[in-house]
């Protein structure tokens, strides 16, 4: 059976073998595909060593030579996006369509790290006081983690990495041991690239690993995207451990359907936003809201769009694959019995969809819920997974309302024909990314990912100019280059420009 290991200094890690181990499923066929080491802390500590190791030469590397490094990295993963999604594929079940849609999006953060002689520029200023100049500098912090989920193992470490390393940083990453392989393949192409042995490492594992990469006193900053209560806990225990810390948490993502709307639009962008990637993704639509008179039109052209979806292995051109592991579909599957006992109406049954796939897979097929309130748990909780709610309501008002006091602020969207009313709700919605008849406002790479309350812990978003922020600090300095005169002028009082 395949065994996945950490990458350590330019190679996989050749140490016994890990004390702890998991198992690394199929989703399509629910067997066992490979084991993942877990790293303890004597694999992070060996990782980090690595990259503190590495960061004196990496950090002096001229900007030509970091840009020629990731134009290749570029070049590489490019070249090797099928394969890519075809690991994305085994061991996530995103159809093989969605996983290279994946590695197209991580690659575009890429191509904007391949600017970072650009974005690395500082500013000048000549005689703010008499001969005297000030400019500053952006350099960078040293190691950095990153830790990251499995519902996107290519594209969400490709949020972090490059502009990390582009600052002249190196990086420890920490994937999901759900999904490892995808990270080693490009730990591979790093090194084919030219990247030096211990500018990116690989560490997999659990809580073991995610607790020293917090608390390591090299490491100097952490990345994180996941659930709410994680983020959290990652953003408090590595600021209390002196680290910058940027968390992304969970989400409840709304999209707002007023009556002027196109419903055929509006119907399929709720069912591809609800149910691409099974549902488990982080601006997944999971919530639609239907200004009257709109819900029992849109409902019905909801439910006749999912009667027509394929359900089963992403090998096949399905058109949506399984969960990530059976644990995970029982825990959603459970939400359709308790919107029923809520008093929800289940307008399609995912469990009764015809599936395409192995019977041991980790199934649910899309799943609709109508009449939904806002105290049941079907709305309150981040369900992750294939199950799209109708929350119905009288007035524009009442809908902004409805989502700005729902504790996630991810994203959003209204769908209208209104350019007024889609320009008050872009300014009045409590929401980080907002979409006008686009239902997952992802920004474009050279803008910054992130959402606002409960999902995001920290104070710059991911990737795009917050990106390089947040992987280098500020250094200014204040010069003159005085003309010798052989004058004496010693002053104590407090400098002033002149």
């Amino acid at each position: 059976m395949k065994q996945i290991t950490h990458w350590i200094d330019g190679a996989p890690w050749a140490r016994p073998a890990a004390a702890r181990a998991g198992e690394v499923y199929d989703p399509a066929t629910g067997q066992v595909a490979a084991t993942v080491d877990y790293a303890d802390a004597d694999a992070v500590d060996a990782a980090v060593a690595a990259a503190e190791r590495a960061f004196a030469d990496w950090r002096d590397a001229s900007l030509s030579k970091r840009t020629s490094v990731l134009f290749a990295f570029r070049d590489l993963v490019a070249r090797h996006r099928s394969e890519l999604a075809g690991l994305i594929t085994a061991e996530h079940g995103q159809t093989l369509e969605d996983a290279a849609g994946e590695v197209q999006r991580g690659l575009e953060v890429v191509e904007f790290a391949c600017g970072i002689p650009h974005l690395l520029k500082g500013g000048f200023a000549e005689n703010v006081s008499s001969a005297v100049d000030s400019y500053s500098l952006r350099q960078p912090l040293g190691v950095v983690a990153g830790i990251t989920p499995f519902n996107f193992p290519a594209m969400v470490p490709m949020w972090m990495f490059p502009i990390a390393i582009a600052c002249g940083n190196t990086f420890v990453l920490k994937p999901s041991e759900k999904d490892p392989s995808t990270s080693i393949r490009l730990a591979e192409l790093w090194a084919e690239a030219g990247l030096p042995a211990g500018v990116f490492n690989v560490v997999h594992g659990d809580k073991v690993a995610v607790d020293r990469l917090l608390t390591h006193p090299d490491v100097k900053a952490v990345s994180f995207v996941g659930s709410t209560p994680i983020a959290r806990y990652v953003y408090e225990t590595g600021t209390a451990a002196g680290k910058r810390v940027q968390a992304l948490g969970g989400a409840k993502n709304h999209m707002v359907v007023l009556p002027d709307a196109d419903l055929d639009l509006a119907a399929d962008a709720a069912v591809s936003a609800g149910f691409g990637s099974a549902g488990e993704r982080c601006m997944a639509i999971s919530v639609v809201v239907a200004v009257d008179p709109v819900g029992d039109s849109l409902v019905a052209k909801i439910a006749d769009r999912i009667s027509g979806l394929r359900v089963g292995d992403g090998r096949r051109g399905c058109d949506m694959g399984p969960l990530v592991t059976r644990a995970h579909r029982d825990k959603v599957a459970g939400y359709l019995d308790a919107g029923v006992a809520a008093g929800a109406k289940l307008a399609v049954d995912g469990r009764d969809h015809a599936i395409d796939g192995a019977a041991e897979g980790f199934w649910l097929g899309p799943t609709l819920f109508d009449q939904v309130t806002a105290d049941m748990s079907i709305y309150t909780d981040e369900i992750f997974g294939p199950v799209l709610s109708v929350v119905r309501v009288p007035t524009y008002d009442q809908a902004v309302t409805l989502v700005n006091e729902n504790p996630y602020g991810n994203g959003t969207a209204i769908f209208t024909n209104d350019g007024g009313a889609a320009r008050q709700f872009q300014h009045e919605v409590q929401v980080g990314m907002v979409g006008v008849n686009v239902p997952i406002p992802v920004p474009m790479a050279y803008f910054s990912f992130g959402g606002w309350k409960s999902s995001l812990f920290g104070d710059t978003n991911v990737h795009g100019p917050d990106g390089v922020h947040f992987y280098t600090r500020v250094k200014t300095v204040t010069a003159r280059w005085p003309i010798p005169t052989g004058e004496r002028a010693v002053a104590l009082h407090f400098p002033t420009a002149t």
